[in-house]
């Protein structure tokens, strides 16, 4: 069992549900919003994705895993949107395998996704 990582919440719950109790998480997904309300669920987005997967195969960060991510980098999306460039333009974008996209989101978004 696990505590939920939510500043003064002393809900106990499975550790295997990640690291907030239901209620939570629940409460972060909806702050967070939908796939579509920010831009991942699109065309251009779908596009993106692919033209960066297709380019590096393989992990551009560790080099032994299969880039399973499109990150992008060096900026994140809402930047490039602010210095109005196409976040779905695949120069702004590094294929990435999942372990190593966790990390680069912890490293530079350390309040999640979600944080600006």
């Amino acid at each position: 069992m696990r505590v939920c990582s939510t500043h003064g919440c002393p809900e106990l719950y499975p550790a295997s549900q990640g690291s907030r109790c239901p209620t939570h998480q629940a409460q972060a997904d909806k702050a967070r919003g939908a796939a579509r309300q920010r831009g991942y669920n699109s065309k251009g987005h779908h596009a993106f994705r692919t033209a960066v997967i297709h380019r590096d195969p393989v992990c551009v960060a560790c080099h032994l895993r299969p880039s399973t991510v499109a990150d992008h980098h060096p900026h994140g999306r809402d930047e490039l949107i602010r210095l109005a460039l196409n976040p779905n333009d695949p120069r702004y974008g590094r294929g990435l395998c999942a372990p190593c996209h966790g990390r680069a989101t912890v490293a530079n978004q350390p309040g999640g996704w979600h944080t600006p």
